[in-house]
């Protein structure tokens, strides 16, 4: 009996408990306690959407806008055009499709991108698909990492990624990179 009394007491203070954070997140979200699992479902959806648009945003600033500073921005190395830039603020998750978009614009060539983040740099590296017979994704990349204390990298000759640990070597990456493509 005493142990079911303490059990009780315990169960109760754990369901007062409980009600009182259900109370305190329904009057945060301006709702009934009922409403709040299709409040939080709305602002979970809503919160996907921004992301979206933000690295949609992302995508455009780093294109210049529309679209048509990309190739601007490329330079020839050895014969094949090159575009390499250090990104800032941008995730490296969003790296691979802009690479892609950039390469698309490119229509022939090399594009590599470096952002950092938390001081680590996150590197990608995309070869439009006539090239890869001469010029590798993972070994471009790779040369990267290095100038940035990574140790590795990999992918498919047309993108591969790789990261290290010296975010303030980006340009150094690209040099690399660049270098090794010449």
């Amino acid at each position: 009996r005493r142990i079911e009394a303490v059990t009780g007491a315990a169960a109760e203070a754990y369901v007062a408990d409980e009600e009182r954070m259900l109370k305190e997140a329904a009057q945060a979200m301006k709702a009934s306690p009922a409403e709040l699992p299709a409040r939080i479902a709305g602002l979970v959806e809503e919160r996907r959407k921004l992301e979206r648009e933000i690295a949609e945003l992302r995508k455009k600033l780093v294109m210049g806008g529309g679209g048509a500073a990309a190739p601007q921005q490329s330079k020839t190395v050895a014969g094949i055009a090159y575009a390499g830039r250090v990104l800032a603020d941008v995730p490296a998750k969003d790296l691979k499709g802009m690479a892609d978009e950039i390469k698309k614009q490119l229509g022939s060539g090399v594009v590599a991108l470096v952002t950092v983040a938390e001081g680590k740099a996150s590197l990608v590296v995309a070869v439009s698909d006539d090239l890869t017979a001469k010029v590798s994704a993972v070994v471009l990349v790779k040369a990267g990492a290095a100038a940035v204390g990574g140790k590795g990298g990999g992918g498919r000759p047309d993108m591969a990624q790789a990261g290290g640990p010296e975010g303030d070597k980006a340009d150094a990456a690209l040099a690399a990179i660049e270098s090794h493509l010449a």
